[in-house]
């Protein structure tokens, strides 16, 4: 066992190792440190706790032999610092060696407990993207509540069998007070409804998609963010072959009680295949989980400058600084920009690469849109940018 001052839980990494009476120290006070647990001869730990009474929480992971998280567990210090509330559990069932943690179709359960009482149990056995069956019931104070262990008084590893009885194993979908929840990462039946001409959506009328130039993605690896939010690279990334793939605006007559008719831009596509999308699902950034998402909600990128843009991953970075430069009229860049009906393109050069932005109807979060076909392979990468679609209607 040995101590650090730091953890990163995805990349198992710590920082600085401390002494016992370092660590010791730093609980005394209620700085943040971390536990890491070890077997002779494995390179990987078994757990790690990561402690921090300050900020009122403890956190634990427990790791298989190639890294992967199988466990996790976050405690909440309440109760004038009396008592740790088991806030959440999560267990990973890895199928294979091979399987990533962040692979979308590992099977999982999660338990998301109140202090009121209660906790709602979801088993994934199809991972992210399959239903869920879930359930609330009832907890004891028992296994809702711990009380605030000394320096010295955790016991064993941390989350060693995370999940209490209570939970229990996959029910059958008809056992009572049981229910099956539809995936939280797929999307509408069919996004490609508001680039098809003629279509009719409450309140739109489908006009022809208009194109918006193209987009080089060299890497194969598709970037999706605003270049002006100071983010940096995208969190949120598309694996694609490599290639140029045409970008489409959806050109859309709104009809508007007060404004009466007009013609706006309702969402952007990157066409990746030509087979038919029958399949969308939400793209993901680091750490992203369905399972923590509300109804209404979504993960995608984050824009305080009502923008976004299609780009490379692998250069964004140089295309940003690229941008930026050739935004100031009159230098030597600025002829690289050219207008588009959602926004301006930029060519890249000699980077292979380029960057396409649109615009967006305000700020805030967006999420980027996946259809895949009937094989799986990724077909589109859409982007809504202005209105509430309804697509079911």
């Amino acid at each position: 066992m040995t101590y650090e001052e730091s953890w990163h839980a995805a990349h198992r990494t710590g920082g600085r190792e401390l002494s016992p009476d370092e660590a010791r120290a730093r609980d005394a006070e209620g700085l943040p440190y971390a536990v890491v647990y070890r077997a002779p001869g494995r390179e990987m730990p078994l757990g790690v706790r990561m402690v921090a009474w300050r900020a009122g929480t403890v956190d634990a992971w427990a790791y298989d032999e190639y890294g992967r998280r199988t466990a996790e567990a976050e405690l909440r210090l309440r109760d004038d610092e009396g008592r740790l509330l088991v806030r959440r559990l999560l267990v990973r069932r890895f199928p294979d060696a091979r399987t990533a943690e962040s692979d979308p179709d590992c099977p999982r359960t999660a338990v998301e407990l109140s202090a009121s009482g209660t906790a709602r149990i979801s088993h994934q056995p199809g991972g992210m993207r399959g239903d869920s069956l879930e359930a609330e019931v009832e907890v004891a104070d028992g296994d809702l509540w711990m009380l605030r262990p000394g320096f010295d008084g955790w016991a064993g590893l941390p989350v060693a069998d995370v999940l209490p009885d209570w939970v229990g194993v996959l029910p059958d979908e008809e056992a009572a007070g049981w229910r099956r929840e539809p995936s939280r990462l797929r999307g509408p039946a069919d996004f490609d409804r508001v680039f098809r001409a003629g279509t009719e959506i409450p309140g739109l009328k489908v006009l022809d998609p208009v194109p918006c130039g193209s987009v080089r993605v060299p890497s194969g690896v598709l970037a999706v963010a605003c270049p002006d939010t100071g983010e940096g690279l995208s969190r949120i990334t598309v694996d694609v072959p490599p290639g140029t793939y045409p970008m489409e605006a959806a050109w859309v007559e709104v009809a508007e009680e007060h404004w009466g008719s007009y013609e706006d831009v309702a969402a952007v596509r990157l066409l990746i295949g030509d087979d038919p999308a029958v399949v969308w699902e939400m793209a993901l950034g680091p750490g992203d989980d369905t399972l923590r998402l509300r109804e209404g909600e979504a993960f995608g990128f984050g824009t305080d400058a009502a923008g976004g843009a299609f780009a490379d991953a692998g250069a964004w970075e140089e295309l940003s600084d690229l941008l930026e430069r050739a935004r100031w009229q009159g230098s030597p860049e600025h002829d690289r920009l050219s207008d588009s009906v959602v926004g301006m393109n930029l060519d890249g050069g000699t980077l292979g690469a380029n960057l396409a932005l649109f615009c967006t109807g305000g700020d805030g979060v967006y999420p980027v849109w996946v259809g895949r076909s009937a094989s799986g392979e990724v077909v589109r990468v859409a982007v809504q940018t202005a209105y509430e679609l309804d697509l079911e209607g």
